[in-house]
């Protein structure tokens, strides 16, 4: 099987990375980063490092990684084809070194590789609103609408992760099925046996966000946090021109600790150090159809978690997850998430619940769609 990922395999762990790290157990999996062009050595260092070694790589038996390269500039007017056909053609170049037949190509990007292996199966796999977050990608709206349209003409399937997206994608005739987004219930679980890290001095207790700061952030919500006296503890990867000022005073506060992004391994370290985790996201179309795993993995970590009020948070339907969208009722739910205690049996219902969404039962539901068992 090939994924053709929108994040690179050194980045994030978004869904599409989860899902194909636990679908070599079905089948050998290569998984393609987004394509890069020469001129990302000098523009874009953090992805400069997927240029580094051979373009095809073996992470693991069962998993292999390809990065292809494009000509710059291929999102210009008029030119995505013309990146599509280069994604293709090696795709089909390199997959043949691994193998004579693909059983499935997956696209979790809006970019086009369908046709590529003389595949028997042609999935999308829909993460995000990718219309909607034209912008975050720096990519012209109607372009992706172009390319969406071109994807759901070749689909024999779309796998979405949230309702609304569902619906979406139905309306453009695929077959569409809903597997929400889950969380790594296992690594988390094991929050409270993690080394602490030497990095964060904050007293406690401590709300934490770990994930993305972009444009999906609410920077007012945590300003209403930090406002109480609360201590806040940010971990993940910033976006350059997110809010600059606002967000480094926000940083600069004593009780704000920022320690940039770290591995995904070390993520539990972090966890254990919060008592309450927080998801900002804005009221946005983008975050709307987005399925958020961070407060699943809070959950997972046996922690408090408060959210905005978004549907997937709805559907999630649960009294484990404390809501509130204005900066003061947010600010009010974090200072009682605070200073409830954390008692076994309390965080053993927030790790069971997040326990029967974790990626393992995603990842079988994915590939029963594909019509692929168990190895």
């Amino acid at each position: 099987m090939v994924v053709c990922a929108g994040t690179s395999w050194d980045g994030v762990w978004f869904p599409e990375k989860h899902i194909a790290d636990r679908l070599t157990d079905f089948a050998p999996i290569l998984y393609v980063d987004p394509p890069v062009s020469v001129l990302t050595r000098w523009r874009d260092p953090a992805r400069a490092a997927s240029l580094k070694g051979p373009r095809l790589r073996l992470i693991r038996p069962g998993l292999a990684r390809l990065t292809p390269v494009i000509p710059p500039g291929i999102h210009r007017l008029g030119f995505p084809e013309v990146g599509d056909w280069h994604l293709r053609h090696q795709v089909r170049r390199y997959t043949s070194m691994l193998t004579n037949r693909v059983h499935a190509v997956v696209a979790a990007a809006p970019s086009d590789p369908f046709g590529a292996c003389d595949e028997q199966l042609r999935v999308v796999f829909a993460t995000d609103d990718w219309v909607a977050g034209a912008q975050l990608m720096g990519i012209a709206e109607g372009q992706i609408r172009r390319a969406e349209a071109r994807l759901a003409a070749k689909a024999d399937l779309v796998v979405a992760v949230s309702e609304t997206l569902a619906d979406r994608w139905r309306d453009r005739g695929p077959d569409t099925v809903l597997i929400p987004n889950g969380c790594d219930s296992v690594a988390f679980a094991l929050t409270d046996e993690a080394s602490s890290p030497d990095d964060v001095d904050l007293p406690h207790p401590i709300a934490g966000f770990i994930g993305h700061l972009s444009d999906r952030i609410e920077v007012s919500l945590l300003e209403a946090v930090a406002e109480r006296g609360r201590s806040v503890l940010l971990v993940g990867p910033r976006q350059s021109t997110f809010d600059i000022h606002r967000l480094d005073r926000l940083m600069a506060r004593p009780n704000v600790r920022w320690v940039g992004a770290r591995p995904f391994e070390q993520l539990p370290s972090y966890m254990r150090l919060v008592h309450v985790g927080m998801t900002p996201y804005g009221d946005t179309p983008f975050n709307r159809a987005s399925f958020p795993l961070k407060t699943l993995e809070y959950l997972a970590a046996g922690r408090g978690a408060v959210a905005t009020e978004l549907p997937a948070v709805r559907w999630m339907d649960t009294d484990l997850v404390r809501v509130a969208s204005t900066p003061g009722a947010f600010a009010d739910a974090v200072d009682t998430a605070l200073d409830e205690p954390r008692t076994p049996e309390l965080a053993g219902r927030r790790r069971a619940f997040a326990t029967q969404h974790g990626w393992a039962a995603r990842t079988a539901r994915f590939a029963k769609c594909l019509d692929i068992q168990e190895r």
